[in-house]
């Protein structure tokens, strides 16, 4: 049986390869599809960043865009990230039926945020009513009409970002390589039964299947186990999460993201990896938001590097991402040390361009991908988000400092980007007011040096020092 998967491997190269090494201990054959517009993917030698299980039959990036219609350096140096999905999907969608006309692909599965699933999502569409498409996804618990569409397709919850192989993606990551294993061995034996009926009923024989080929998925002989490679009973998974970190176990951080503020917390992820955490990374969905305050609030982290506090602005405004009134409360009340910064603040969020509410047509919006339209926040709302940041702060009950990047809150903010507002920005800062723990930094959220800074304080936190 073959397995599917296709991803942005320059931004999920690692978890890729840990769900080829998993799904071929599961028995089956695995082909990647890059949909990713970074580096080349050219061959096996590169193995989208895993040279030790690399395939000749992976299909790379440069072949996905040229079946989109584009060529790739071209499509990666004019910097349009929603042009570059709509091509990605469809060169990947054209990949797939190819594969598919071959007799190779019994199971699609992809990772990833809105950029990812809207690309898994548009290259699954075509597929056959039965075939198994599964997509874990960081937007599966709001309304996911956009990906599912009219077809059959499996939609899984990420619970944190896809951003490492941790406590939690592990488990995540192994149930959905142990579901598509599954559905995709019954797919194959299914397909298998039905093309020897058909050889039959036309007088002649197919080549005898193994006595393993027709076990039902999961059962005996099937290769398949009854559960993902890591996946304990919720009991053990509960308790591998909460208290003291088990022996050999890093603390647990919670740290929350968005796309456009991605490169802040690789940084920080990354230092406070070299510091000796397990880092959880977060995307500020809505979903994502609640999911880590629902850790924060049963005392299972350590610390939270909250640099993408986004949420906020479609609670405020009405976007369809909020996480609810309560975001940026429960490590304050819990008392877990907290590093906050205004990531992300300069915008809302919404579906599809034509789902906008008629009441904001006339604002800034920008079309990030299909699936998502983003609006600048006014001087108006940056203020009154300010103020709120400022006051849940204030309510806290434990170590709390504030990170304000200075030159910019997003990668959309930034000179000559659709979202560059000095004047909102400064309306947002000047609400925060003179929160004890203030550092105003002369940098642009997505500068190294901030991610790092943000990193750093939150371990002095933790340990108790300032």
């Amino acid at each position: 049986m073959a397995v599917v998967l296709i991803g942005t491997i320059d931004t999920k190269g690692r978890e890729y390869a840990w769900l080829r090494e998993r799904l071929t201990e599961l028995g089956s054959e695995v082909i990647i599809v890059d949909a990713g517009v970074g580096e080349e993917s050219t061959g096996p030698a590169s193995s989208f960043g895993a040279p030790a299980t690399a395939s000749a039959e992976d299909v790379s990036n440069v072949r996905v865009a040229a079946a989109g219609g584009a060529d790739l350096a071209e499509l990666r140096a004019a910097g349009d990230r929603g042009a570059a999905v709509t091509v990605m999907g469809e060169g990947a969608a054209k990949v797939l039926a190819e594969l598919l006309e071959e007799g190779r692909v019994d199971g699609v599965l992809a990772v990833g945020g809105s950029g990812g699933s809207s690309i898994a999502a548009r290259a699954v569409r075509d597929l056959p009513i039965g075939l198994p498409k599964l997509i874990v996804s960081t937007m599966a618990s709001g309304d996911v009409s956009p990906y599912v569409g009219a077809k059959d397709v499996t939609i899984m919850y990420s619970v944190v970002d896809i951003a490492g192989i941790n406590r939690v993606s592990r488990l995540i990551l192994g149930n959905a390589a142990a579901a598509i294993a599954g559905m995709a061995a019954a797919w194959a034996a299914a397909s298998e039964a039905a093309a020897s009926s058909a050889a039959a009923s036309a007088g002649w024989s197919s080549p005898a299947t193994s006595s393993s080929a027709g076990a039902p998925a999961g059962g005996a002989g099937s290769g398949v186990p009854t559960a993902g490679p890591s996946a304990p009973r919720p009991s053990a998974t509960s308790a591998s999460l909460a208290g003291a970190p088990p022996e050999g176990e890093r603390p647990l951080v919670a740290a929350s993201m968005f796309g456009v503020t991605t490169p802040a917390v690789d940084a920080a992820r990354e230092r406070l990896t070299e510091l000796g955490y397990e880092v959880l990374v977060f995307h500020a969905t809505g979903s994502g938001g609640r999911a880590l305050e629902a850790l924060a609030a049963d005392g299972l982290l350590a610390g939270v590097l909250d640099l993408t506090t986004t949420e906020l602005a479609d609670d405020l405004v009405g976007g369809v991402l909020s996480a609810g009134p309560d975001r940026l409360t429960a490590a304050g009340q819990r008392g877990v040390p907290q590093v906050v910064a205004p990531g992300a603040l300069d915008m809302v969020n919404f579906g599809p361009r034509s789902t906008v509410p008629e009441r904001f047509s006339d604002r800034n919006l920008y079309v990030h991908n299909p699936t998502v339209t983003l609006m600048r926040t006014t001087p108006a709302e940056m203020a009154e988000l300010g103020r709120r940041v400022a006051a849940k702060l204030a309510a806290a009950t434990g170590p709390t400092a504030l990170f304000v990047p200075l030159r910019g809150v997003s990668a959309l903010d930034a000179p000559g980007l659709p979202f560059h507002d000095p004047k909102a920005d400064d309306a947002c800062f000047a609400a925060l007011g003179d929160f004890p723990g203030t550092t105003r930094l002369d940098l642009h959220i997505n500068d190294p040096e901030f991610g790092r800074a943000m990193a750093d304080r939150l371990h002095d936190l933790i340990r108790g020092e300032g």
